[in-house]
């Protein structure tokens, strides 16, 4: 268990301001010196409480919203060519059309600070991002390393050539449940039959195959920079194998489970596979190497859903490696959900009141002072937390959640994350999915699970085994805000008291 020392006249003083759940003044418009846009609400509520009423925020990102998945409008782009600031979190938090978005509209001298990304020299601690959702096949993404100059450029993968027994049909399942096509082979390779990504960044994505049989992709990269130029970097080839019956080429190695990405290194050229083993030490392997093994255990029937017919007539038998994790989920090595640990907040909040006064030096009083306020509530609010959660049996202190967003709450607080869980849309798990989900929170007695309001509705079989398995379904707040929770000092407050509640401990 953490404890942050902290002086008792400092917490004292700001009682006040944290039994009501607000922290310091809104930022009104009306006379603000500086028009603030952030990616997220979370964000635009830590700059209103340091910047007070000289600071005009607005989120792009509204409530409810997932900014792993969210495309801007308009009306973001135009309220973002208005911004003097923009703050966003960076670590690859945001989905890669928002950062786009920013950095198209935003005025060439304006300010874009990633919050993230300079954590550590604010007082604040970044820690690697974990997945396994424990599939019982390869979870195989998509990734690009190396560094691209330009700021907002991207890295685009096409595919340009298949040779093999059937189609292959390489989509994404948005957070509605709907397709989104990235690679379709049966009308032959097009430069539609692609799709773009920021550099360090990796992303989930299914991958369907019509036959059994040996398959050969072949893909090439180029970088691409918001003022047009384009060049190219690299191309390579990589070998399925579908179906037990298919055999892998003498000397290759197979990958049948776990963690990996077929992945291209926009500074090198090179091709290659990036796969996660046993240790959790990452490793690259040439594409003439690796064998991708997509077994009979994958097989699974075309849904009745129209917006699947691309993938065949419903019923037909097609080969996938699902994407696991629904929607847009582009991110890096790094977990950027950093402000659930209340310490890392307050790194955000020095880090905004040096920007705010560098933007606006005149105004350099009133954010010390607001900054210093709101320091002392989340001060206050850390020895809140850490108390609540101190309440929980030990035995109790493990989280099956909906989404890997509570990695800092986890290490801060004394908590361990021992499974997420967010299905893929209009694809019923198999028996032993569901099984192993029952069987973890069985063998762990985890007392109750908890969604996100947001990701409430698409975390069907998590609920349903929770009430197989006779637990508590109880709620988290990890990316958002709701009409419920509109602050963060609310936010954590909520999220300390319910794992107390719902895994055995008593409030205070």
């Amino acid at each position: 268990m953490r404890g942050h020392p902290r002086c008792l006249t400092a917490a004292l003083l700001a009682t006040a301001a944290l039994l009501s759940g607000c922290a310091g003044p809104q930022g009104s418009g009306s006379d603000a010196e500086l028009r603030v846009s952030t990616t997220t609400a979370v964000l635009a509520d830590l700059v209103s409480r340091v910047g007070g009423d000289r600071v005009d925020v607005t989120s792009i990102v509204p409530r409810n919203g997932d900014p792993h998945s969210y495309e801007p409008s308009p009306g973001d782009a135009t309220g973002v060519t208005r911004a003097d600031l923009v703050f966003s979190n960076g670590l690859l938090l945001e989905e890669p059309g928002i950062m786009k978005m920013v950095h198209s509209n935003a005025g060439e001298s304006v300010p874009k600070i990633e919050l993230g990304e300079r954590l550590e020299e604010y007082g604040g601690t970044v820690i690697e991002l974990e997945e396994d959702l424990g599939l019982d096949v390869l979870w195989l993404g998509w990734a690009v390393e190396g560094e691209v100059a330009g700021a907002g450029s991207q890295v685009r993968t096409t595919a340009t050539e298949l040779e093999g027994p059937g189609e292959l049909r390489v989509y994404l399942t948005d957070t509605l449940g709907r397709p989104q096509v990235y690679v379709d082979s049966s009308d032959g390779f097009t430069e539609a039959d692609s799709f773009t990504l920021p550099p360090e960044a990796h992303t989930h994505v299914n991958w369907a195959f019509s036959e059994p049989g040996t398959y050969r992709l072949t893909v090439e990269g180029r970088t691409e920079a918001l003022d047009g130029h384009r060049e190219e970097i690299g191309s390579g080839t990589f070998t399925f194998t579908v179906g037990d019956a298919a055999e892998a080429p003498a000397g290759t190695e197979v990958l049948d489970a776990g963690h990996a990405d077929v992945a291209l290194d926009a500074e090198t050229g090179e091709v290659y596979v990036r796969a996660d083993d046993e240790s959790g030490e990452t490793r690259r392997i040439a594409a003439e190497d690796v064998v991708l093994d997509v077994p009979d255990r994958a097989r699974e029937s075309v849904p009745e859903e129209k917006p699947y017919a691309f993938l065949g007539a419903p019923g037909d038998e097609v080969w996938v490696l699902p994407q696991a994790v629904i929607g847009k989920h582009v991110h890096g090595d790094l977990d950027p959900h950093t402000w659930e640990d209340v310490a890392n907040a307050e790194a955000y909040v020095r880090r905004i009141e040096a920007e705010l006064i560098r933007a606006d030096p005149e105004g350099r009083t009133v954010y010390e002072k607001n900054a210093a306020a709101y320091l002392r509530t989340l001060g206050a609010l850390d020895q809140e937390v850490a108390r609540t959660l101190a309440a929980v049996p030990v035995e109790n202190r493990e989280l099956v959640t909906t989404h890997d967003a509570f990695g800092y709450l986890a290490k801060a607080y004394g908590m361990e994350v021992v499974g997420f869980v967010v299905p893929v849309p209009n694809r019923e798990p198999s028996a032993a999915e569901v099984e192993k989900l029952g069987d973890t929170i069985r063998d762990k007695r985890v007392p109750s699970v908890f969604l996100e309001p947001n990701l409430a509705a698409r975390a069907d079989v998590l609920r349903r085994v929770a009430e197989d398995q006779k637990v508590g379904v109880c709620t988290l707040y990890g990316d958002s805000f709701d009409d419920k929770i509109h602050d963060y000092v609310s936010m954590m407050r909520h999220n300390a008291r319910e794992l107390a509640e719902c895994l055995g401990g008593r409030t205070r």
